[in-house]
């Protein structure tokens, strides 16, 4: 159990730290850029992983669900991301991203025809209105276009990505989905490599081992740290320890970037991550009632 323990909180910091070195990263490189050498180098690493550990080769079906996974949910979602975060603070954005399981639960109504109880309504409102929240302190609120309606949007990609993703993990198993996922999101975003590798030859030094740590420690590491986790504590469980992820990068991003958050990206995220507790547990009891 300590080690379960171990890997659940370091999957917490992990994912916690992406925000802020995003922001780091941005210092240097364009959001596409960004992306497509983050993914570069992790689709090294976990293809590598796949190579060694060759699992069965998905049917054409499954293939173009993936090919759709990693084109919503690692490009698309990660150019959002980098976009919206070049005027959003990275508190503001993991508080906002960690709304997806309210996201994705309003898809499973309408795409995997699921119930929705009253709870869970209310915990959606809940979680909408600490987004307001956040966005009311963020350069351009949520009008079209502004950094915080581009994390929104890429919440939208992650929920979107979680959905499509269920039919596959009981198949092939949440590391190897993932992995294959994350190789073919690096080959979405292969055509900006080049223009990444120029940015990359007059990026500073830390924003370029900013990009480097993304690639290694999120997005390889965190999936790896996760995946343990699930395994000892089950998935709802392990899902608990998600919750404290926007609270460790807003503290995080005051020693990485010196973004200090505001009493309104507090209090938005807050009742942001109170919503997804609410549909999570309550909202999900009533479901099954």
């Amino acid at each position: 159990m300590p080690l379960a323990l171990f890997a659940a909180f370091a999957t917490v910091l992990l994912w916690a730290s992406a925000f802020p070195f995003i922001g780091l990263a941005l210092r240097s490189f364009d959001p596409i850029a960004l992306a497509s050498l983050r993914f570069a180098v992790a689709g090294i690493l976990l293809g590598g992983w796949l190579v060694w550990k060759r699992p069965s080769f998905p049917k054409i079906k499954d293939g173009l669900r993936f090919l759709l996974c990693a084109a919503i949910g690692i490009a698309l979602y990660n150019v959002l991301l980098n976009s919206g975060q070049t005027t959003v603070s990275p508190g503001a954005a993991s508080f906002i991203i960690n709304t997806v399981p309210v996201i994705t639960t309003i898809m499973a109504i309408f795409f995997l025809k699921e119930s929705f109880g009253i709870w869970a309504w209310v915990g959606t409102g809940i979680s909408l209105l600490g987004v307001g929240l956040i966005a009311s302190g963020q350069t351009g609120g949520l009008s079209f276009g502004a950094g915080t309606t581009l994390v929104l949007a890429a919440a939208l990609c992650q929920a979107a990505y979680f959905v499509l993703q269920r039919p596959l993990i009981p198949k092939y198993g949440a590391p190897v989905c993932a992995s294959i996922v994350m190789v073919l999101g690096g080959f979405c975003l292969a055509p900006w490599l080049p223009s990444a590798l120029v940015q990359a030859s007059s990026a500073s030094t830390e924003s370029f081992f900013a990009v480097l740590y993304l690639g290694i420690f999120p997005a390889a590491a965190g999936y790896a740290t996760w995946t343990f986790a699930q395994q000892a504590f089950g998935a709802s469980r392990a899902s608990n320890f998600l919750y404290l992820v926007p609270f460790v990068a807003t503290a995080l991003a005051i020693p990485i970037v010196g973004e200090w958050p505001t009493l309104l990206t507090v209090t938005g995220g807050a009742l942001a991550i109170i919503g997804v507790i609410v549909v999570n547990t309550i909202g999900r009891e009533t479901k099954t009632a």
